[in-house]
């Protein structure tokens, strides 16, 4: 892969420069040492990928991600030092279209940093190819736990994102309180190391309480479950949730088209599946398996969505029986499944 690199630190670019140097596969094609300098050689000089920080004089990362992903999109990572001190940054940056973060090798004080960061760079390599390559990224238009295993659970709203979902998904859950009868679970395409992070973080901005998904956890309602590992959500046939790492092949972890299948195969009640925006075709056979099954589908339109790829993937199959906006979603999912009083 042809890699930018985004960060204003000497020391910190070039540690970053000898970790892509030592592999074959990959060559570094610039270094910006701004934010408004890494906008500029994206659009001169369209890497791959662009492995950027948060901290930059001139434009910010979050900043600079959003005007990349607008003017010349492609893969973002974010790397920067300490990710869990910045995760207010961290999620503005995945909400304006970076697709995972890590921290800075150099500067996380761990011997592995250099095979953590090649991981990553290896997994947004299959994703890439996986989707076609960035040619597909299409510039935009301008509190307690309830108990387990709640035996009343006849909707199931399922809802499925990556590039830019942070944001997409506080904003059609903000305000809503489900009511009786009524769990939501979120598959977000996100590095097991920062889903408890994404958990808390989406939990200040909604009403309801956000916790992650462990093993044998059931469906309930009055809390929003969020996916945490790197292995694939999956619910059984008594509404049990788990993990499972097969298909190992598959690029897009945890997968939203494996826990959509599983809504589709053992879901009595009514379930709502949404798709949000990301990169490539993750979702778009789980939600048509929802549909086929006789569930409600909505997938978010192209104007809306930070990276219009698995949306699109799902209007393409026909999964979709309805494409709204980001906007719309929100109260299409209250007059669907109703609200607490």
């Amino acid at each position: 892969m042809k890699i930018g690199i985004a960060n204003d630190v000497a020391m910190a670019a070039e540690a970053l420069r000898r970790v892509v140097a030592s592999t074959a596969e990959h060559q570094v094609v610039w270094i910006a040492r701004t934010g408004v300098e890494a906008v500029r050689l994206c659009a001169e000089n369209r890497p791959d990928l662009v492995l950027m920080d948060l901290n930059m004089p001139e434009l910010d990362g979050v900043e600079a991600t959003r005007r990349i992903m607008e003017q010349s999109p492609c893969a973002i990572l974010v790397v920067t030092g300490r990710p869990q001190d910045s995760v207010n940054q961290v999620f503005r940056a995945l909400g304006a279209g970076a697709l995972d973060v890590t921290a800075t090798p150099m500067l996380q004080g761990k011997a592995d940093g250099a095979t953590e960061l090649l991981a990553k760079i290896r997994t947004m390599d299959k994703l890439i190819r996986h989707s076609g390559g960035n040619q597909s990224m299409q510039p935009r238009s301008p509190t307690a736990a309830p108990e387990p295993r709640d035996p009343g659970i006849t909707r199931l709203v399922a809802i499925g994102a990556s590039t830019g979902g942070p944001v997409a998904v506080s904003k059609i859950l903000a305000g809503w309180a489900p009511p009786p009868g009524c769990a939501i679970v979120v598959v977000q395409h996100i590095d097991e190391n920062f889903a408890d992070h994404f958990a808390r973080w989406l939990g200040e901005q909604l009403t309801i309480p956000v916790r992650v998904i462990d093993d044998g956890d059931g469906l309930c309602h009055g809390v929003v479950l969020v996916a945490k590992s790197n292995d694939h959500l999956v619910l059984d046939k008594d509404y049990r949730l788990g993990y499972d790492a097969a298909p190992r092949d598959y690029a897009y972890r945890p997968s939203v088209d494996v826990f959509f299948r599983c809504v589709a195969r053992h879901f009595r009640g009514d379930a709502v599946g949404v798709l949000l925006t990301g990169m490539g075709r993750d979702g778009a056979e789980g939600l048509l398996a929802m549909r086929q099954a006789g569930h409600t589908t909505i997938a978010q339109d192209q104007a809306t969505s930070a990276v219009y790829g698995m949306p699109r993937a799902a209007v393409e199959l026909d999964a979709a029986q309805m494409v709204l906006p980001l906007d719309k979603i929100g109260p299409m999912l209250r007059s669907t499944t109703g609200s607490r009083s």
